[in-house]
């Protein structure tokens, strides 16, 4: 046998390994809610709450004080989803009754989580045939995506949104473009993904999904009467400020280390836990890290500005993306669309094989407590028992930023050496139409 044949099958192992580790991981949630009733960590918390972010939402969605009450910061679009995808009848009374009666609703959640899986196995089948299945299910029954599913976050259908958007299934330009305005309306952030296109010089695709998001937010805003933008920037600057005085629930499912900076305050007995001689030299290099991450960023999107033809489409989303979740945390669901992405990356070269084993670490549903905070006895929805659930720190609160820095790094590192490999024969382009051949062509 050849080298170049044994390199294609010790990829394929290494990959099959890892999925299996993956699945691993779903095995032994599955056996660890079977015997004590309640999703161990690092599920939420409140046993009683599954769904939350579906059922507090639709719960809104059906009463007036959206925003000047529940102070919400998700724009008009989910509240008019989550009406359409529910029984209006089953919120008369609070979210938790809203559960046992609103079965449209637990199957409109299931039915758009498979969904989102068939339409990422398509993705990846387009990337890569001889991944697509491994890299599949992998995705289906990882932790980012099983976190969403137990939670019944928005993502979820946005999730089908964003793979139509930036995940090559289609070539359609304005199928593109309104995916891409619907990801917006769920969820801002992923505006993101979309400065890859203007870093490309796709500047009709860009501008379509500008006309996209203004037209649904518009339409739904319509349709709501309530959601302005005014409203909307105003909640989320007080909802920032809300969250960062729980200084656990930050570091709780997070993807940066930036949220540990508070962690070592006078508020939170830190020492008890975790020695100083550790905690205060990792504390101190925090800044230094997501500085230095910042910094690459920039260069290697001033790279890609550079030499259009030099990165793809969807590796600069995603540099974009996972140097954003290095500096912030917006939550632990948000790394699905990293790991979505990141599994369209070939196996090849040292940074996108570290970047590709890390996600898919991050995908394992598995986490080691080391030291409780406390003790919650109530009852569990999902198990419809009474259980004791202990929570508190674990050690994938320190190891999921440092596979995300990992990611970043992997894919930071090749990219700027992809640029640089570029300018030895291309001139940089600096105008703002793209000249012929100049900007790569990928795959639909």
């Amino acid at each position: 046998m050849t080298a170049g044949r044994r390199a294609p099958a010790a990829r394929q192992v290494a990959e099959i390994v890892l999925m299996l580790l993956v699945v691993a991981g779903f095995a032994h949630t599955i056996y660890r809610f079977r015997q004590d009733g309640w999703m161990p960590l690092p599920y939420v918390a409140d046993v009683n709450d599954t769904f939350m972010d579906w059922f507090n939402t639709a719960y809104w969605a059906h009463h007036p004080g959206t925003y000047d009450v529940w102070g919400s910061v998700y724009p008009p679009l989910s509240f008019i989803f989550l009406r359409l995808f529910g029984i209006a009848s089953c919120y008369t009374r609070d979210p938790f009754y809203a559960r046992h009666c609103d079965t449209f609703g637990i199957g409109a959640i299931l039915g758009w989580y498979v969904l989102a899986i068939v339409v990422a196995y398509r993705a990846f089948r387009v990337a890569d045939r001889s991944t697509s299945t491994v890299r599949g299910v992998t995705f289906a029954l990882s932790m980012p995506m099983l976190f969403l599913l137990e939670r019944g976050n928005l993502i979820i259908p946005c999730m089908t949104c964003f793979i139509i958007a930036h995940g090559g299934v289609t070539r359609v330009g304005w199928v593109r473009a309104l995916a891409a305005g619907l990801t917006i309306n769920f969820k801002p952030y992923l505006v993101l993904p979309t400065l890859a296109w203007a870093i490309k010089r796709e500047w009709r695709l860009l501008e379509l999904a500008a006309v996209a998001t203004l037209a649904v937010f518009c339409l739904t805003y319509a349709l709501l009467g309530d959601g302005s933008p005014g409203q909307l920037l105003q909640n989320t600057i007080y909802f920032a400020q809300f969250t960062s005085q729980y200084v656990w629930e930050q570091i709780y499912y997070s993807s940066s280390y930036g949220a540990f900076v508070e962690f070592n305050s006078s508020r939170f007995p830190t020492r008890d836990f975790v020695p100083s001689t550790l905690f205060e030299p990792f504390v101190a290099a925090i800044p230094v890290v997501i500085h230095a991450s910042e910094a690459m960023l920039a260069l290697c999107l001033a790279g890609a500005w550079l030499q259009p033809a030099a990165l793809t489409t969807r590796r600069i989303s995603l540099l974009v993306l996972t140097g954003w979740l290095v500096t912030t945390s917006p939550g632990g669901y948000t790394m699905t669309f990293v790991v979505f992405l990141l599994f369209l990356e070939k196996w090849e070269r040292p940074g996108p094989i570290a970047a590709l084993i890390a996600g898919y670490l991050l995908c394992i549903a598995y986490d080691q407590s080391v030291g409780n905070f406390f003790t919650v006895s109530a009852d569990s929805w999902l198990s419809g028992r009474p259980v004791l659930a202990s929570f508190g720190i674990s050690a994938g609160m320190f190891v999921r930023p440092g596979l995300i820095l990992i990611v970043f790094w992997g894919l930071a590192l090749d990219s700027f050496a992809l640029v640089v490999r570029a300018h030895a024969g291309t001139r940089p382009a600096l105008a703002l139409l793209p000249r012929l051949g100049a900007v790569r062509r990928e795959p639909a």
